[in-house]
């Protein structure tokens, strides 16, 4: 069968009998897994149990503690209520007939005493509620002195340790506590009784559900209240009542009712739990035989998939709904130079996006992600970056990712890196552009050779009228106007010397348009930049611009030709004056400089302005032919100069000129010994002729 022949066909029902089949490994880990249940069931039932005696043993504890708190707020209260009892009454009787209400209000306590500040007895009342302690007033004398005493030291109400006194009518007697409570002129002394205590200033609630009980530190009991119930299981809790001079133990005991692990209601139902849970477990064990031949299939399956998908030379990525990265392939993986790990879970921003364009791209595939995306079938073009900085075109077609049922789940993105067929249309758009530029240059070529020989002659016209005025001023009469002859001889000098220069640069481009032979003469510096200064002064006189040269006499004659090499200095001169048209007229300044280099085999022209400068875009692409910034230009002056210097053995180069402005340089060879005398074109020598 072929590996692809199982993802078509359907699933074959097996008989009940194959299904249900497990081997005796299988069969052992659901034997195991039973036993485990049962343990689990039994740990619970006793988890139960021990819970419930914990929560009880808490229960009792809470209530301890509130006692002992509602107890000791209560004494604290009474020892105020005894303060405010002498407050307001200066003699026995007075104090006695105010004394009655309290000890009616106040059934623990068993009566009152006055002592002076010598601990004689002034005035005493004993509680309704209880007979008279025998003897009366005297055998707490020890106790409540010594709880005076106490209460002096700490100027507080102090307590006595706790003794027994029988009763005046041959009673059972109380277990009796004194409190001293000091004020102006004595001590008022209340004699407590525990069990008293304990039947009225502890809540009923308590008695009724424990058994309370006071008793000393060591353990001995003094006084109890409430009965303990019956039950199998005691507990207890007891706290502390640090009182000033006495301590106190307050202690609950109750007991939790016999219970039996397992009742019978507990047993039925534990019974038909594990019945269950055994019927549930042989039908887990024929379910998991079957799905085990299924997961083995679709295993199966997925790994032919992942296969396909791993060996695709295109990358695969699949997002959720919320955009989150949920699946990539290999081939995207080393696309991006990403691990797995360090793309599955991530959104916006992609770990893969340039910074600078993160915020468009999060932006559009918002949009992707409310429902605006376009038709699959158009592919979105992007730029990724690679973990090294290296960025790439990819070409991204997405898709909706729809499960059987209908349901939108995410999206599905094919991604194509197209870095080679972006180069390939570079290179064609390059050579398409070296094609038309070759094209214009020829054009221009040829053109420049049409003008050249149409210009020839009426450049040799003016040339002979300025010669014919000249010979013919010389032979006018020495009584004629000298001044207006001397002027218009020197304008037809001029006319006929440029007239020259013109016919020489036509020549020039002439051969150099026909690649002939340049020739090149030995000519000073500073004459290369006297020939053209006229032509400069005229230009800067119309811009207001300053023209400087520095240029010694002393440097070296350069071997170049010469009206070559002049046009260059024009074409600078005059790109330098145009780009001072925004400056301000008293810093446009012009300046022309020449210095011989460090190996003295070269001479470095200059020529600086204070403009506008060079913008970084612009000048990577400064001396490419026909780019220009200019309006009106060709785009051929730079790339013109820089060709003539390059033919000479020289460099053109620009830069910055602080604090504006710039400075553009080219080298010019120093002429040698030996080299040709300075030539005479030979189209300029006709016309000298034939004038």
């Amino acid at each position: 069968m072929s590996d692809f022949a199982f993802l078509s066909a359907p699933t074959r029902e097996l008989p009940w009998h194959k299904r249900a089949a497990l081997s005796p490994r299988g069969w052992g880990l659901w034997l195991l897994l039973m036993t485990l249940l049962a343990a689990l069931l039994g740990a619970l039932i006793w988890l139960a149990h021990e819970h419930g005696q914990q929560r009880a043993q808490r229960a009792l504890a809470r209530d301890a503690t509130d006692a002992a708190i509602e107890l000791g707020r209560t004494l604290s209260h009474n020892s105020q209520i005894l303060q405010g009892l002498h407050l307001s009454q200066a003699d026995p009787a007075s104090w006695v007939l105010h004394a009655r209400p309290l000890l009616q209000s106040h059934r623990e306590w068993l009566q009152l005493d006055w002592l002076d500040s010598r601990l004689r007895l002034v005035a005493s009342e004993t509680s309704p509620w209880h007979a008279r302690l025998d003897p009366p007033g005297r055998s707490l004398a020890a106790e409540a002195q010594a709880a005076c005493v106490t209460a002096e030291r700490l100027n507080s109400p102090a307590y006595a340790p706790s003794l027994f006194m029988p009763q005046h009518d041959g009673g059972a007697g109380h277990e009796v506590m004194p409190l001293c409570v000091p004020v102006d002129r004595g001590y008022v002394v209340a004699a407590y009784s525990l069990s008293a205590m304990l039947a009225h200033m502890v809540d009923t609630a308590y008695t009724r559900r424990h058994q309370v009980s006071l008793a000393e530190p060591d353990g001995t009991r003094l006084a109890v209240a409430g009965v303990v119930r019956h039950g199998s299981r005691a507990i207890s809790f007891q706290r502390v009542l640090d009182l000033p001079g006495a301590t106190l133990v307050l202690r609950m005991d109750s007991r939790r009712p016999a219970a039996s692990l397992l009742s019978s209601e507990m047993t039925a139902l534990l019974a038909g739990l594990a019945l269950a849970l055994l019927a549930v477990l042989t039908l887990l064990a024929y379910d998991h035989a079957r799905r085990q031949r299924a997961e083995s299939a679709l295993a199966e399956a997925l790994a032919v998939r992942k296969a396909m998908e791993d060996s695709l030379m295109v990358g695969l990525r699949a997002r959720d709904q919320q955009g989150r990265i949920v699946y990539v392939n290999p081939a995207f993986c080393e696309m991006v130079d990403c691990d797995e790990s360090e793309l599955l879970g991530t959104g916006i921003p992609a770990p893969y996006w340039p910074p600078e364009l993160a915020a468009g791209y999060a932006q559009h595939q918002i949009q992707w992600l409310s429902g605006l995306w376009r038709k699959t079938e158009e592919g979105q073009q992007a730029i990724y970056q690679r973990k090294d900085g290296t960025r790439f075109p990819v070409l991204v077609f997405d898709a909706p990712l729809v499960t059987h049922d209908g349901r939108h789940i995410g999206w599905m993105s094919v991604v194509m890196d197209v870095s080679e067929q972006r180069r390939i249309e570079q290179m064609t758009r390059d050579s398409q552009e070296r094609l038309q530029a070759t094209a214009r240059l020829a054009a221009a070529g040829e053109m420049a050779s049409h003008l050249s020989h149409e210009l020839n002659q009426p450049l040799a016209a003016i040339s002979s009228y300025a010669t014919g005025s000249l010979n013919l001023l010389e032979q006018l009469h020495g009584g004629q106007d000298a001044a207006v002859v001397a002027d218009l001889r020197t304008a037809l000098t001029r006319i006929a010397g440029q007239a020259n220069r013109a016919g020489q640069v036509i020549h020039s481009v002439h051969l150099a348009v026909r690649r002939g032979s340049d020739q090149r003469v030995n000519i000073t510096p500073q004459a290369l930049v006297q020939a053209i200064l006229p032509l400069v002064h005229l230009h800067a006189d119309r811009q207001n611009v300053t023209v400087e040269v520095d240029v010694p006499h002393d440097l070296p004659p350069v071997w170049c030709a010469q009206v070559m090499v002049e046009q260059v200095l024009l074409n600078l001169a005059r790109n330098a004056i145009q780009a001072m048209s925004g400056t301000p007229p008293p810093l446009r300044s012009l300046r022309f400089s020449a210095s011989l280099a460090l190996s003295c085999d070269k001479v470095i022209f200059s020529v600086a302005d204070h403009g506008c400068g060079i913008a970084p875009g612009v000048a990577p692409r400064l001396y490419t032919p026909f780019f220009t910034t200019k309006s009106e230009g060709m785009g051929l002056g730079l790339s013109l100069c820089r060709t003539v210097v390059e033919q000479h053995g020289g460099t053109l180069t620009h830069e910055a000129n602080e604090p504006q402005g710039t400075v553009f340089s080219f080298t010019l060879p120093v002429a040698v010994a030996g080299q040709a005398e300075p030539f005479e074109d030979g189209a300029i020598k006709k016309m000298a002729d034939f004038h």
